[in-house]
């Protein structure tokens, strides 16, 4: 018997809230189970009530379904992904074998990994790689000159911002602007605007002038303080804050690691950006915080995400109704199922294109 007035036991109070707690979990479970079978029922009801009017819908990979190519950057990723599929093949093959069999690390790395990206880059970008490549030269030298002086990192964004708005506003120039003899390099510009990559390798080149400005102003990490509050690097590993912040040495800001920094082939489309200490830091010891099999089932996860797009394109069709602007026909119900499709559709799509390279990258430094 409680007696009124007198404290309730903490033990008490935890047990009564423990069956609200199992009676909420079961009301969501029972909303979700409603919310998204009264979903898909209706997205495939609009999916073939509206399959002759919508636009961007081809053949697709499951028999008897059209597949919704309506994006652009999901349609081109897809199209391309077995030969991406084969050039990461390739590229971990070579690296494993040129790592194990000749020991390379360092400047003999960098040079390997930049031969390699460039070829790859060649395939991308054909003859637009050369602007690639003397824009990096000029901004290499920006920093070089510049690095010692107190308002160097002002000159760095300063000139990447400039070359972004040049960039966007001659849509990746023209080899006839700079003369009638290079007009027939036009004809070579790849299969991918080098331009819209370039947004990933402008973020690089300020990255490596930012570091190498604070390396020479000197580094005020504590690596031994950081170790005693970092869970990962107490255990032995290094995370990737202490990668970043720990300087490194004024030799290792060489124009062969910087290129290959730039052009890395598995980060060069989509990212994830890493600043330039925490790349280089990496081409002489291999990463240890993901084993092999950890990375296997990361590739695994990959791929049954994929396949959830892939069903969901082929039966659902949710961007091509914002593509055709059928969405206006629908009612609000019907409306609020495409937005809400659109933007799981727009999750997936970025989640499955930036996990890619990640896994390609993971699996070069494991």
């Amino acid at each position: 018997m409680t007696v009124p007035g007198s404290p309730v036991s903490p033990g008490a109070s935890k047990m009564s809230s423990v069956p609200w707690k199992r009676l909420e979990l079961a009301a969501l479970c029972a909303y979700a189970v409603v919310f998204y079978s009264a979903m898909v029922q209706r997205s495939l009801r609009l999916a073939r009530d509206y399959s002759g009017k919508l636009y961007g819908l081809r053949a697709g990979s499951i028999p008897g379904r059209l597949n919704d190519s309506s994006d652009a950057q999901w349609r081109n990723f897809r199209g391309n992904l077995p030969i991406l599929t084969v050039v990461m093949a390739a590229f971990l093959i070579v690296a494993k074998g040129l790592r194990y069999g000749c020991s390379l690390k360092g400047r003999g790395a960098s040079l390997v990994w930049l031969i390699l990206s460039l070829i790859y880059l060649c395939y991308l970008h054909g003859a637009c790689v050369g602007f690639i490549l003397v824009i990096a030269g000029v901004n290499y030298a920006i920093v070089k000159l510049f690095a010692r002086y107190k308002y160097c990192t002002g000159i760095i964004w300063s000139f990447n911002l400039a070359m972004l708005t040049l960039n966007r506003v001659y849509e990746g120039y023209s080899f006839s602007l700079f003369g009638q003899q290079l007009a027939f390099l036009d004809n070579y510009r790849g299969t991918f605007r080098w331009h819209i990559c370039f947004n990933f390798v402008v973020l690089r080149m300020i990255s490596f002038g930012c570091d190498y400005c604070w390396t020479l102003s000197s580094s005020h990490f504590d690596h031994k303080k950081h170790m005693q509050k970092c869970e990962v690097c107490y255990s032995g590993k290094t995370c990737y804050f202490a990668l970043q912040e720990k300087g490194l040495s004024v030799d290792k800001y060489t124009f062969l690691t910087y290129l290959c920094y730039l052009t890395y082939a598995p980060l060069y489309i989509a990212g994830p950006v890493v600043s330039y200490n925490a790349f280089a830091a990496q081409l002489d010891v291999p990463q240890k915080n993901y084993s092999v099999g950890q990375i296997c089932c990361y590739g695994l996860r990959w791929i049954l995400n994929f396949l959830l797009i892939e069903v969901m394109t082929h039966f659902f069709h949710y961007n091509a109704f914002v593509v055709s602007r059928l969405w206006r026909q629908l009612a609000p119900f019907e409306i609020f199922i495409i937005s809400y499709g659109v933007l799981f559709f727009m999750w997936l799509k970025f989640f499955l294109i930036w996990r890619y390279f990640r896994f390609w990258s993971l699996g070069r430094r494991s």
